[in-house]
C-alpha cells in the first residue's frame, strides 16, 4: 500500500500545476507554494514583454487533458496562454492549493527524523516553518533573473538613463520616442526589438554576442517547421546516448546524406532571412548546436535589421555612460533606455549546500536520473527542468514519472546505483559526444524529445506506446496520443 503524503510543490507556472495535478490525483495532499500573486510563471502577466508568443504551436504547447482552445491561433499570445493555465488550474482543482505570495526562504531535513524537509515560508514578511514528506520543485531554469553589471549604470541612470531586465518591459509605451538598446539574442531579445520599433522608438540597436541559427515558423514560406523540428524521423539523425554498435554503424553510413540535409536546410535559411545581406549568418554548423537555445524567427526582425530599422552590433556592453553605452568593440550607441534580454540563472537558491553540491557539478552540469530526480537528494524531485520543443508535455511526463518514483511505484524503480551509474554514462555523453547537450546545465532534451519520452514511459509501465509507424516518424508528438500511453500506465491511489 503506497502512504499518503503531505507533498509541496514549489512554484505554480507550467511545472507546477503538472505536479500538483500528478500528485493530486495519486491522493496526495498538496500545497503549491508560489512566491507570485498570480499563477502562471513566466506567463504571468507582470512578467510577460508585450507581443510575447509560444515558440511552439499549440497543439504541442498543451496538457494531454486539455487542448487550447479552437480560436486560439496557432501560437498563441502570452495573455491567452495565461488564461489556458488558469483554466487548467480550476479544471483540476488545484486553484484553491496555491499559496500566493510566499517564498521559500530556507530549507533542512526534518528535525523529528522522519523523511522530507521542513521549509521555512516567508508570506508578506511573516515567516514561519512548514514540514513536508515529499518535495517537487518546480521553479525551472526561468525563475531569478540574470542581470549582468557593467560599470557607470549608477551615473547612466541618475543622467536620466534607464537599465532594465527584458522580464520588466510589460508596457511598450516606455519606449516611445527612446533611443533604445537590447543586449542579448534570443527570442525575446529580437521580440523586444521588434516591439521597440513599433512602438515609436527614436532607434533600436541590438548587441549580440554570437549569431546563431534561427527557424522561421514556415521554412521556405510553405513548410510549418514542426514538421521538421519536431518529427522523430529527424531527431534520429543525432547520435543519442547509450548507442549499440549497430546504431553507431547505421550513423556513419548515414553521416553524408544527414551532411547534405542540413547544408540544404542552412541555404533556405541564409535565403528566405537574408542572413548574407544583414551580416548576421552563423558560423557554426546548424546540426552542433541545435538544442533549446534554437530560437524561433521573431517576424520582421531580419527585414528590420536589412532596412536599418534595427541595427545589429556584434559584442557586448562594456560600460555605461551619461546617455549611451560603450561596447566591447570601442563603440559608443546613444542609449535611453538599455534592456536586458540576458536570460534567468540556473540553480535552487534555497536548497543547502550540502545537498546543492550534490545536484551539480563543478562545470555546472546537473546530476539529474532522467533529468527529474537525484538519488542523493532524499524526497525530492524536479519538474520542468527537462526543457524541450515540447514544454507542457515534457513537465506532464516528468510529474507523473516523479509521482511514481517518490511513491516506489515505477515499473523499472531504479536503485541509487543505477541512477548514479546512469548520470554518470549521460554527463560523459554531454561533454564528449554531444556538447550541444550541455546547455543549460544539461537540462536540455531537444532534439532528443522522444527519446526522453520513450524512457519516462518505459519506466511507467506503459503498455500502450506507440501510434502508426508513419504517423510516428513523420508527425510531431500528439499529446492526445501521450494522453493514452500515460493512462495505459499501472493505476494505483494512496491511502
Amino acid at each position: 500500500m503506497v502512504e499518503r503524503k503531505k507533498v509541496f510543490v514549489i512554484g505554480a507556472g507550467v511545472s507546477g500545476l503538472a505536479a500538483a495535478k500528478a500528485f493530486k490525483e495519486r491522493g496526495h495532499d498538496v500545497t503549491v507554494i508560489e512566491r507570485s500573486h498570480d499563477l502562471g510563471g513566466v506567463w504571468e502577466p507582470s512578467r510577460s514583454y508585450p507581443d510575447v508568443q509560444t515558440q511552439s504551436p499549440k497543439e504541442l504547447y498543451r496538457y494531454t487533458s486539455k487542448p487550447m482552445p479552437a480560436d486560439y491561433p496557432e501560437w498563441p499570445k502570452g495573455p491567452q496562454v495565461h488564461a489556458y493555465l488558469r483554466a487548467y488550474a480550476d479544471d483540476n482543482g488545484i486553484a484553491p492549493l496555491i499559496a500566493f505570495d510566499t517564498r521559500v526562504t530556507g530549507m533542512k531535513r526534518r528535525a523529528d527524523g522522519r523523511k522530507g524537509w521542513t521549509l521555512t515560508l516567508d508570506s508578506n514578511g511573516a515567516e514561519r516553518e512548514a514540514d513536508c514528506d515529499f518535495l517537487a520543485l518546480c521553479t525551472g531554469q526561468f525563475s531569478d533573473r540574470n542581470v549582468p553589471e557593467f560599470p557607470g549604470r549608477d551615473e547612466f541612470e541618475a543622467a536620466g538613463g534607464n537599465a532594465i531586465h527584458s522580464s520588466e518591459y510589460t508596457d511598450p509605451a516606455m519606449v516611445k520616442g527612446k533611443r533604445v538598446t537590447v543586449l542579448g539574442f534570443s527570442k525575446s531579445a529580437t521580440d523586444i526589438a521588434v516591439n521597440a520599433v513599433k512602438s515609436g522608438a527614436s532607434s533600436v540597436t541590438i548587441v549580440y554576442l554570437e549569431s546563431v541559427w534561427r527557424i522561421p515558423y514556415f521554412i521556405g514560406g510553405l513548410i510549418n517547421f514542426k514538421r521538421i523540428l519536431y518529427i522523430r524521423a529527424q531527431e534520429k539523425m543525432f547520435p543519442g546516448w547509450g548507442q549499440t554498435a549497430m546504431a553507431r554503424l547505421n550513423h556513419a553510413i548515414a553521416r553524408p546524406f544527414v551532411w547534405a540535409n542540413w547544408r540544404a536546410l542552412e541555404s533556405l535559411l541564409t535565403m528566405q532571412l537574408k542572413l548574407k545581406k544583414t551580416g548576421l549568418r552563423p558560423t557554426k554548423p546548424i546540426e552542433t548546436g541545435l538544442n533549446c537555445s534554437v530560437p524561433i524567427v521573431t517576424p520582421g526582425f531580419f527585414d528590420m535589421v536589412a532596412e536599418g530599422r534595427i541595427k545589429a552590433v556584434q559584442g557586448t556592453f562594456a560600460r555605461y555612460e551619461q546617455g549611451g553605452v560603450v561596447l566591447t568593440g570601442g563603440e559608443w550607441v546613444p542609449t535611453d533606455i538599455a534592456i536586458l534580454a540576458t536570460g534567468w540563472k540556473l540553480g535552487v537558491p534555497f536548497l543547502p549546500h550540502e545537498y546543492a553540491r550534490k545536484l551539480v557539478e563543478p562545470d555546472g552540469q546537473y546530476r539529474l536520473y532522467r533529468i527529474v530526480a537525484n538519488p542523493d537528494l532524499p524526497d525530492m524531485g524536479f519538474v520542468g527542468f527537462n526543457s524541450s520543443f515540447c514544454t507542457v508535455l515534457s513537465a506532464e511526463l516528468a510529474a507523473n514519472w516523479l509521482v511514481r518514483y517518490a511513491d516506489g511505484m515505477l515499473a523499472r524503480q531504479p536503485s541509487a546505483a543505477e541512477m548514479n551509474a546512469n548520470i554518470d554514462m549521460m554527463l560523459q555523453w554531454k561533454r564528449h559526444e554531444r556538447p550541444a547537450a550541455g546547455v543549460y546545465g544539461g537540462l536540455c532534451v531537444a532534439p532528443y524529445h522522444f527519446k526522453h519520452f520513450d524512457e519516462l514511459l518505459d519506466d511507467m509501465g506503459a503498455k500502450v506506446r506507440k501510434r502508426n509507424p508513419l504517423a510516428e516518424n513523420l508527425s510531431p508528438p500528439n499529446a492526445d496520443a501521450y494522453a493514452r500511453y500515460l493512462k495505459s500506465a499501472p493505476d494505483y491511489r494512496a491511502a
